[in-house]
């Protein structure tokens, strides 16, 4: 059963790899951004998705962090 697991995650892991592989080749048009009056450099539409990936990865759990710790001290100050 467990080699079966690690079939399956094997598995899952290289369609996931595929089908990153595939967007990126797809994707290599180059752009550039213009936000508030500043331009970006020219870069391929993936490596920009990719970016905006990675930072709402981060930005999201550290806005839970601050909204949870914040609502905590709120309950705090009402006990």
């Amino acid at each position: 059963m467990r080699s079966f697991q690690r079939l399956l995650f094997g598995l899952i892991v290289l369609l996931l790899v595929l089908g990153i592989l595939a967007f990126v080749l797809e994707n290599q048009q180059s752009v550039s951004l213009a936000f508030l009056g500043w331009s970006g450099p020219e870069l391929p539409v993936s490596v920009l998705m990719v970016l905006t990936l990675l930072i709402g990865m981060l930005i999201g759990p550290v806005l839970g962090w601050i909204l949870g710790r914040t609502s905590r001290v709120g309950r705090r100050r009402l006990v």
